[in-house]
C-alpha cells in the first residue's frame, strides 16, 4: 500500500492509500478520486515522507467490549481494498452531515437558549444547529435536553445558510 497526502483546489487535504502508484493515477485519470468534502476530481499530491503499508490481504479486526476496549467496539480494515472502503465511508458521513444539516435550522451562538425556548414550549418545535460551550451543552443535558456534539465542516459553514 501506497499512502498520499493529497489535495483539492479548495486546500481541502486528505490522505490516499493506494496499491501502487499506477492504482493512485488510474483513479485519477478516471475521476473517481474525489475529495470527501466538496467532491473535487481536481487533486494534487502534496509533499510526503514515504509511508508505504504492506498487507498480504484485507483481514478485518473486531474487539469487543470486555476486552480492553472502554468505548464498545472497534472495527479495523486493512489490505488492498481500504482505499475505495475508506473513500466510501467518507462520502457517506459527508451526505449524511449535509442531509442532517440541510433539515436543520442554523441559530449560531443562539443554541443553548434557543434549545431551553424549544424545550419550554416558548418557541416552535424543530431541528435546530449552532454553536455552544462545553459547559452550556452540559447545562442543557442537566435540564433533560438533548444535545449531540457535531464535528464542524469548514465545506459546510458557508453552504447552509
Amino acid at each position: 500500500m501506497k499512502v498520499y497526502n493529497l489535495a483539492c483546489p479548495l486546500d481541502h487535504r486528505f490522505e490516499g492509500w493506494f496499491a501502487s502508484e499506477e492504482d493512485c493515477l488510474a483513479q485519477q485519470d478516471k475521476g473517481i478520486l474525489a475529495c470527501p468534502i466538496c467532491d473535487s476530481t481536481q487533486i494534487t499530491r502534496m509533499p510526503s515522507a514515504p509511508h508505504i503499508v504492506k498487507t498480504s490481504s484485507t483481514e478485518l479486526v473486531v474487539q469487543k467490549e470486555g476486552t480492553g476496549n472502554l468505548s464498545g467496539e472497534v472495527m479495523a480494515l486493512t489490505g488492498k481494498d481500504h482505499s475505495q472502503l475508506e473513500a466510501q465511508v467518507q462520502a457517506a458521513f459527508l451526505k449524511g452531515m449535509h442531509d442532517l444539516m440541510g433539515r436543520s435550522e442554523d441559530v449560531g451562538n443562539a443554541f443553548a437558549e434557543e434549545a431551553r425556548k424549544i424545550h419550554y414550549k416558548e418557541s416552535p418545535e424543530r431541528s435546530i444547529r449552532g454553536h455552544t460551550t462545553l459547559d452550556e451543552a452540559e447545562s442543557l443535558r442537566d435540564e433533560g435536553i438533548d444535545v449531540m456534539a457535531m464535528p464542524m465542516i469548514p465545506a459546510f459553514k458557508n453552504t447552509l445558510q
